[in-house]
């Protein structure tokens, strides 16, 4: 009877081929970079990775309805800043070429977070959340709590469409207003009035231009035109 052995038996031929043996100390830690600058930049690389890769799955459960919607809203925002903020850095930018380039190379699939990037809005502020405060609001203090809104909603039309006819036309100058314009009549109604639609469109736009891009005279005509139509529509909704 062969005894049994504890370990894989060597054929007595076999003679170890020192050129694959390792050439460093196991023992010691191996630097991924040489310097500060190179690994803060993988650092804000990682940082990246990792917002993807929430932003992906923060979409599959606000879909699963596993989230609340101010829960989702908080941390999809948030995100999207970190994100914003991380590629405007020329350098970061740079190494990151695009999104789709940085998903192939890392061999990521996102198909939820690419397309939340696409936008760069949360979905609760593309189609208007059902917590709406709406303006037919109950007698008392709903009625004040809405008159404010409203106002607020018509300000930032109003302080917009002021931007553009100023000749401001860079994504810098007009994202952030145009964001303000949705945010703020989501908060005051929940129906999908006329030309609502394309203020999304615009803010799509407007997201995948780059920070100093701006927009031609034709596209700020058809800008100005789109969102004064916006507003006759949100209008409409409060008679």
């Amino acid at each position: 009877m062969i005894p049994r052995q504890g370990y894989a038996p060597t054929p007595h031929s076999y003679v170890p081929n020192s050129t694959f043996s390792a050439t460093i100390n196991l023992d010691e830690e191996v630097k991924l970079t040489d310097t500060r600058a190179e690994r803060d930049l993988q650092e804000s690389l990682a940082e990246l990775f990792s917002i993807i890769v929430t932003l992906d799955e923060l979409e599959k459960a606000f879909l699963k309805d596993a989230i609340p919607e101010h829960e989702y809203t908080e941390i999809c925002e948030r995100c999207l800043r970190q994100y914003k903020a991380l590629l405007a850095d020329a350098t970061i930018a740079n190494e990151f070429k695009g999104l789709e380039e940085f998903k192939a190379k890392w061999d990521l699939q996102a198909p939820r977070a690419t397309e939340r990037l696409r936008v760069g809005m949360p979905s609760t502020t593309v189609t208007a959340s059902s917590s709406a405060t709406g303006p037919q609001a109950s007698s008392g203090s709903g009625n004040t709590t809405s008159g404010v809104l409203i106002l607020e909603a018509t300000q930032e039309f109003i302080t917009f469409l002021d931007a553009v006819k100023l000749g401001m036309l860079s994504k810098d100058q007009l994202h952030p207003l145009l964001s303000d314009v949705i945010q703020s009549v989501n908060r005051v109604t929940d129906q999908d009035f006329e030309s609502r639609g394309k203020i999304v469109q615009w803010l799509i736009t407007l997201n995948q231009m780059k920070a100093s891009d701006e927009l031609s005279d034709q596209q700020a005509r058809e800008l100005e035109l789109d969102i004064q139509q916006a507003y006759q529509g949100f209008r409409r909704t409060l008679t």
